[in-house]
């Protein structure tokens, strides 16, 4: 039996290879027989910055709220996107800012440093794309992009497990390189 996969593309630029990556998990990941849901963040009208903070609540733009409703129906979810600056694209900061609020992400407990992980029960893979060696940004870096996204943002709200593929250099991959990338791509799609 299938599984329901969220799956987005925090690229905005629709030519990238993150465009690929995430085009072919979604081929793969459909013939294997799960129900897939896709969005292209860079093709989706919505403001990223959260103009009030939690002070105030923001209306979510149609699109936005169809990529919230697909992360509630999910047990899967999928995020495809390059490392800019050693962390996410402003694009996909903005979607995480604007969705994962206090009240359907999460919940501050009353009087307490402690809180609520309102979407348990998902798991979750990040596919990054890179132009620094992943092992430099591992040993040198020491992972920001990683544990940005793992640890303050998808386990936070209660996504368990987080698996994180990083794929690069990119820059001066070959296409033999970049048709291997897509091959294991495919290969994570089909053994949802």
């Amino acid at each position: 039996m299938g599984k329901r996969v969220a799956v987005i593309l925090g690229s905005p630029d629709s030519g990238s290879f993150c465009r690929a990556l995430a085009d072919e998990y979604v081929s793969a990941a459909e013939k294997a027989g799960h129900e897939i849901r896709y969005f292209r963040l860079g093709e989706i009208d919505f403001d990223p910055v959260l103009r009030h903070g939690y002070n105030q609540r923001q209306s979510l733009e149609p699109g936005l709220q169809e990529v919230q409703d697909a992360i509630t129906w999910a047990e899967h979810l999928v995020l495809v996107y390059p490392v800019w600056w050693g962390s996410m694209p402003a694009i996909m900061k903005g979607m995480f800012d604007r969705i994962f609020l206090p009240g359907y992400a999460f919940k501050y407990r009353k009087n307490s440093q402690l809180w609520d992980k309102l979407l348990k029960g998902r798991s979750a893979h990040v596919i990054m794309t890179m132009d620094t060696p992943p092992w430099y940004f591992r040993l040198v870096y020491r992972n920001p992009a990683n544990h940005q996204i793992r640890k303050t943002i998808l386990e936070f709200t209660g996504f368990k497990p987080v698996n994180i593929t990083t794929l690069g250099p990119v820059r001066y991959a070959s296409e033999a390189r970049r048709k291997s990338w897509l091959e294991r791509v495919t290969g994570f799609a089909g053994r949802l």
